[in-house]
């Protein structure tokens, strides 16, 4: 077990990763990269590979937020749809945003094969039919992503079969994404530190930020010592707080919620589970499931728009599953943690400039394994001076918040607890 992190599945079976001292004194360096999560992390490890000196700052320790306690679901695509995208921004750019999207995965997929990343990377994720209505679209989209991006990795599973996949009569059918993945999250991010580090990453842990100049060379302040450098990389997501109020206005931190039950045995894993592929649901607010390397059931489900957990997180998460599972009602429940995520209103992410020299990218809305890290690399080729792809990105304005960020939860909170009441009628 990895010290330091909330207690999770993840933290009891993180590989180990020493703890990096807080900042002391003022650092000079190329770049300056705030926040150690997927989206820092990746812009700190393609950074490094174009020979710039890269120092790290981590307000506690590297993967400590939803980076490294998320559902391991490394989905394809952005967070809508491309029929949705063409229909906002026409096919052209609709396409350029899926050769993103494409990258976005390769990109994880060749972080872990080069730097032989161990963290238990399983094809295959299905997205099952909560709702009878959702078998036309989906037929739709095998038929749409084939036809008009070239893509063959999608299928359709009728209902009959996706009962014999997946132990529950819960759902109409699905789409198996066999390009997509899971994966132990908290490893992930931990194997990028390292290969970062390895190629001179300097990484500060326990050292939050509490200001960034718009200067030429920029200054990063910390409560005992700054970091003077050519680039800052913006990279808090859920975690900004107050740090600057230009980019929290353009999103809003929710917190998602996660068990880990006792191993079940391998003959219960497959009943639940056939393939070992990770699910998520159609849902509003989505169930997302998986099984571990030891046979355990990790189930998300739930989410609250609060500064605070539930209190009892088990049985908040225990409900969406038993409904899923009821065959689960007697396996123990060793693990429950909950983490926090930025979503914008458009769900698409929020990329963007503070100054010619500070960079920024955030709001990943639930696809941050392989959008965080996209962004990660976009960010280096910014900072590098090749920002065409940045700039596809940061074109998207996303919506800020009506009320900004006093009153954006009232009204937010109200829409959200509309929509998931609808995930409960028939």
């Amino acid at each position: 077990m990895t010290s330091g992190y909330p207690e999770s599945y993840y933290a009891a079976t993180a590989t180990a990763w020493p703890p990096h001292p807080p900042l002391k004194g003022d650092v000079t360096t190329d770049v300056c990269v705030v926040g150690a999560g997927y989206t820092g992390l990746s812009a700190a490890i393609h950074l490094a590979e174009r020979g710039y000196s890269v120092t790290l700052l981590e307000a506690e320790r590297v993967g400590f937020g939803a980076s490294g306690r998320n559902g391991g679901q490394l989905g394809t695509g952005h967070r809508k749809d491309q029929r949705t995208l063409e229909e906002k921004f026409g096919k052209e750019w609709a396409h350029r945003l899926w050769t993103l999207a494409e990258d976005s995965v390769a990109t994880v997929k060749g972080l872990i094969a080069d730097h032989r990343i161990d963290c238990d990377l399983t094809p295959g994720v299905i997205q099952a039919a909560w709702k009878a209505r959702d078998i036309d679209w989906m037929k739709e989209e095998v038929e749409h992503m084939s036809r008009e991006y070239g893509y063959d990795k999608l299928g359709f599973i009728p209902q009959k079969d996706i009962r014999e996949q997946i132990g529950t009569t819960r759902y109409f059918g699905g789409l198996l994404d066999r390009g997509a993945a899971h994966l132990h999250p908290l490893n992930y991010a931990l194997g990028i530190a390292r290969a970062a580090e390895a190629k001179g990453m300097k990484i500060y842990e326990h050292t939050p930020v509490t200001k960034i100049t718009d200067t030429d060379p920029a200054k990063v302040h910390t409560a005992h010592g700054t970091v003077t450098a050519r680039f800052v990389v913006v990279a808090t997501n859920g975690y900004l707080k107050k740090l600057e109020p230009r980019m929290a206005r353009n999103i809003m931190p929710i917190n998602n919620f996660i068990v880990a039950t006792e191993p079940l045995g391998e003959d219960m894993a497959r009943a639940l589970i056939r393939d070992n592929v990770a699910v998520q649901d159609t849902k509003f607010v989505i169930d997302y499931y998986r099984l571990s390397p030891d046979n355990r059931m990790l189930f998300g489900g739930g989410e609250n728009y609060s500064s605070k957990f539930p209190r009892d997180i088990a049985a908040f998460v225990s409900k969406p599953m038993l409904r899923v599972f009821p065959q689960l009602a007697d396996a123990r429940i060793d693990y429950a943690w909950g983490g926090t995520l930025a979503i914008t209103m458009s769900r698409m992410p929020d990329f963007g400039r503070l100054a010619p020299n500070v960079v920024y990218a955030q709001g990943f809305s639930g696809q941050g394994i392989n959008m965080a890290t996209l962004a990660g690399k976009l960010l280096s080729e910014a900072v590098a001076g090749q920002a065409e792809r940045f700039d596809w990105m940061s074109r998207i304005k996303v919506p800020t918040f009506p009320g900004g960020t006093l009153l954006r939860y009232p009204g937010m909170v109200a829409g959200m607890l509309w929509y998931a009441m609808q995930d409960r009628l028939p």
